[in-house]
């Protein structure tokens, strides 16, 4: 026997192939949203993205780890083309082994959110900004009117 025809059946295109397939198994990304309150979101996803405190980021399978500090804003998961929005009032994301985690005070799936009540809720913000008499007063009602914006901006994309 010689030890061309061993090589040759060690590198065949069908073994190759079948090692990968044993090998390399797909690796699914999974999201979980959590408040203090309840689970928001929790399911695989094959896309994340939301805005940190540095800016926007997405976030793909096999993503590098990462821990970033989350503002007020809006965070999209897909999933097979499908995307779903969530509010998320700041807090912390974490990202290790295909596995994201979200910690926010509050959440909410943009499908579920009151436009009415979030567009009232701006205005107020906007009035009481304009009538802030000390600093303290003016940093609430900008709060607030991102957490309004961030709100109706999660319910424009369902």
């Amino acid at each position: 026997m010689s030890g061309s025809g061993t090589s040759k059946n060690f590198l065949s295109k069908k073994w190759i192939v079948h090692y990968a397939q044993l090998t390399i198994p797909e690796k699914i990304m999974h999201l979980k949203i959590i408040t203090h309150e309840k689970v928001v979101f929790d399911d695989e996803v094959d896309e994340i993205y939301t805005k940190t405190v540095d800016g926007e980021i997405g976030i793909l399978k096999n993503h590098v780890p990462i821990m970033a500090a989350l503002e007020i804003g809006v965070t999209k998961a897909v999933k097979s083309n499908d995307a779903k929005y969530f509010t998320t009032m700041g807090g912390v994301l974490q990202f290790h082994n295909n596995e994201a985690l979200i910690l926010t005070p509050t959440a909410e799936d943009g499908s579920e959110i009151d436009v009415v009540r979030a567009k009232d809720a701006l205005k107020r913000a906007k009035a009481r900004l304009s009538e802030a008499d000390a600093n303290l007063d003016a940093k609430r009602a900008e709060a607030a009117i991102a957490r309004a914006l961030a709100r109706l901006k999660a319910t424009l994309n369902q």
